[in-house]
C-alpha cells in the first residue's frame, strides 16, 4: 500500500486529498474555538502554496549528484521543488510556521531513494567521503526538529535518505514470536502484513498512519496500547543499521549479559549513528476481544492515584488515559459542538449535582482473551471506583478509540485561522506527579500570558509504569502574526525549563532532536555526553549523520 510522497501535504498533516470532519457543523466549530481562546475573530491565515516557496539553491555540484545517481539510478535522486520541500522538516508547530509562511532557511540540497541496505551503506561512505550531511527520514512526522535537512560548518551540503521504498516483510518466526522488515515500511502496512498471519506488533503512536518502523525505534516511540504491548525500544528485539563506517548488527537474543544491551542504543539514536534499515520486533497474536471503559473523578490529584492504583496492581489493561479538569472540559464540549447531544447536556448538569462539576474522565482500555478483558475490566472497576472514580460507560472511549488517528488533521484549519497548537511530553516518578505538572502547566501559561496571546493548557496521563508516568501537554494559543516563532520559543522554553528543573525527562516518547538538545547535558550529564559523543566518532567520524540532532546541543 504506502504512499506516493505527492499524495502528502508538504506543509502539514497527512493525505492533501483528507482533512478533518467538521460534520457540516463549521460555524460552531470555530464559535467554541473562539469563546474558548476569549476572542471575537479569527484571522484568515492560509498556508503560502509550493510555487510561493523560497529555497535556498542546491549546493551540491553535479559531480556529487552524478555519484549519488551511479550508486541508486536518476529517478532515486530528486531535487524538485516538492521533494526538497516535503523533506525540509518535520511536523513541529515550530516547522509549519516557518514553511506555511514560505520561506526556509534549510532544506535538502538532494533527496535520495535507497532499495536496500547495501546501496545505504554504499551512500553513506560516499557521503562520508564527500564530506555530506545525511538526514535519515521515513514518515517525517518528527516534532522536535529530528528530520531537519542541516548540514554543519565545512559540509559540502546535505542528502536527506528517504526509506520508503524500503519496506519489505523479510522474515516471521511464528515459534519465537519475532518479525523482521526493512525499517521503511509505514505503520498500515506493517499491521496488515502481520494482520494477515494473526499477529501485531501494537505500536499504534497518534502518527501510526504516516510513520514508520525505523522512526518509531530511533525516537524511542511509545504507542497508545504501550502498557500492553511495551514501547518502540521494548519492542525492538535486533536491528541491522548501515554507518558510514558500514553495517551494524544487534543480534536478537531474548536476554544477554555480555556487556551492555546495544539495542538501547539503537533506539533513541535519531539517525545520529547510521540509518536503521532494518529490524525485528517482538509481535503477538492478535487480540480476541477489546474493550474501552470510562470514569469520572472529582479532582486530577484523585484520578492521578486512582491509575497508579491500577498501575501498579500490574492490572492487564493496554490503554491508560486520564485527562485533567482543562481536557476534559475542551474535548468534551468540541465533541458536543460535532455531534449536539440534550442527553449529554442533562446528564453533565446531573453530575454538576453530585459533585463532579469540573472532573477528570479516566479512559481503560484491555485487549487480549475474551476471559482476561473481563476479569480486568472488574478489576479495575473496583479499584477506581474505590477511589472516587464514577463508571460512565464505555461511549467515550471507543469514540476516542474511533477518531484517533482524525485529530491531527485539526491542526491545519486551526492554523488556517490563526490558532497554534502544540505539544510537549514528559515523565517522572509517581511522587513527583503533582510537582511538575503544576509546573509545567503553569510555566505554558505563564509564557503565554506574558506575551500577550493567553491560551488554554490541557493535559494527560497516557503511559505508566509501576515507578512513573509520562504527562502530556496540548496548548492551544492566538498566534502572534507579527513574532510566530518568538512566541513559539518563549512557550517552549519556560515548559522545558520547568520540566529540566522540576524532575522530567526532556523528552518520553517524541525524542531529542534539535528541539530538545540544549537540555539534554543537563539530564545525562557530561560523561554521559561523552559516552554518545564517542559512539558517535567511532560509527560517523567525519560526522554527517543528522548534523545537530540529539547531542547538537
Amino acid at each position: 500500500m504506502g504512499y506516493t510522497r505527492d499524495e502528502l501535504r508538504f506543509n502539514g498533516w497527512g493525505l492533501s486529498r483528507q482533512t478533518f470532519d467538521m460534520r457540516g457543523r463549521d460555524d460552531e466549530v470555530w464559535g467554541f474555538v473562539r469563546e474558548a481562546l476569549g476572542l471575537d475573530e479569527l484571522p484568515t491565515t492560509p498556508a503560502a502554496p509550493l510555487d510561493a516557496l523560497r529555497l535556498p539553491p542546491v549546493a551540491l555540484g553535479e559531480d556529487v549528484l552524478d555519484g549519488l545517481r551511479a550508486i541508486t539510478d536518476a529517478d532515486r535522486v530528486r531535487t524538485d521543488r516538492y521533494e526538497r520541500a516535503f523533506h525540509a522538516v518535520g511536523k513541529s508547530y515550530y516547522d509549519l510556521v516557518r514553511i506555511r509562511a514560505g520561506a526556509l532557511e534549510h532544506a535538502p540540497d538532494a533527496v535520495v531513494y535507497p532499495t536496500s541496505h547495501e546501496e545505504t551503506e554504499r551512500l553513506l561512505a560516499f557521503c562520508a567521503e564527500r564530506r555530506v550531511a545525511v538526514v535519515p527520514f521515513g514518515g517525517g512526522s518528527s516534532v522536535v526538529g529530528g528530520v531537519e535537512a542541516r548540514a554543519e560548518g565545512g559540509q559540502a551540503g546535505v542528502v536527506t535518505l528517504d526509506t520508503t521504498r524500503m519496506t519489505r516483510l523479510i522474515a516471521i518466526d511464528e515459534t519465537s514470536l519475532t518479525a523482521t522488515f526493512e525499517a521503511g515500511v509505514y505503520g498500515p502496512d506493517l499491521e496488515a502484513a502481520l494482520g494477515a498471519r494473526g499477529y501485531t506488533v501494537g505500536h499504534f503512536p497518534q502518527s501510526f498512519e504516516f510513520s514508520t518502523l525505523g522512526g518509531w525505534i530511533a525516537a524511542r516511540g511509545a504507542g497508545q496500547q504501550s502498557n500492553r504491548y511495551g514501547s518502540a525500544a521494548k519492542l525492538l528485539v535486533g536491528a541491522r543499521v548501515a554507518t558510514p563506517r558500514g553495517e551494524w548488527r544487534t543480534t536478537p537474543f531474548p536476554g544477554s549479559a555480555a556487556g551492555p544491551d546495544l539495542n538501547h542504543l539503537v533506539a533513541g539514536s535519531e539517525g545520529t549513528l547510521g540509518v536503521i534499515t532494518e529490524a525485528t520486533v517482538r509481535i503477538r497474536r492478535l487480540a480476541e476481544a477489546r474493550d474501552f471503559v470510562s470514569f469520572l473523578f472529582r479532582s486530577w490529584s484523585e484520578g492521578a492515584e486512582a491509575v497508579r492504583a491500577i498501575t501498579q496492581a500490574e492490572l492487564p489493561v493496554a490503554t491508560l488515559r486520564l485527562s485533567d479538569v482543562d481536557e476534559t472540559r475542551f474535548y468534551g464540549g468540541f465533541k458536543n459542538v460535532l455531534k449536539p447531544s440534550k442527553v449529554q447536556e442533562l446528564a453533565l448538569s446531573a453530575l454538576g449535582g453530585a459533585g463532579f462539576d469540573a472532573p477528570c474522565v479516566l479512559m481503560v482500555g484491555f485487549e487480549g482473551a475474551p476471559g482476561t478483558v473481563r476479569r480486568a475490566w472488574r478489576k479495575v472497576l473496583t479499584t477506581a471506583t474505590r477511589g472516587g472514580g464514577l463508571y460512565v460507560g464505555r461511549s467515550p472511549g471507543h469514540a476516542w478509540y474511533e477518531q484517533r488517528f482524525a485529530m491531527p488533521y485539526l491542526r491545519d484549519p486551526l492554523m488556517d485561522r490563526g490558532v497554534g497548537i502544540d505539544t510537549l511530553e514528559t515523565s517522572t516518578l509517581w511522587a513527583n506527579v503533582p510537582r511538575l505538572y503544576e509546573a509545567v502547566t503553569g510555566a505554558i501559561r505563564g509564557a503565554l500570558t506574558a506575551w500577550g496571546t493567553p491560551g488554554i493548557v490541557l493535559a494527560h496521563i497516557s503511559h505508566t509504569y509501576p515507578a512513573g508516568t509520562s504527562l502530556y501537554f496540548t496548548f492551544l494559543f492566538p498566534r502572534d502574526l507579527d513574532d510566530e516563532v518568538g512566541q513559539w520559543r518563549a512557550a517552549k522554553e519556560a515548559a522545558s525549563r520547568a520540566i529540566s528543573e522540576h524532575g522530567g525527562t526532556i523528552s518520553h516518547h517524541h525524542g531529542v532532536g534539535l528541539d530538545h538538545a540544549p537540555w539534554l547535558a543537563a539530564e545525562k550529564g557530561p560523561l554521559g555526553i561523552d559516552l554518545l559523543e564517542a559512539a558517535k566518532r567511532s560509527v560517523d567520524p567525519e560526522g554527517v549523520m543528522n548534523p545537530g540532532k540529539l547531542i547538537g546541543g
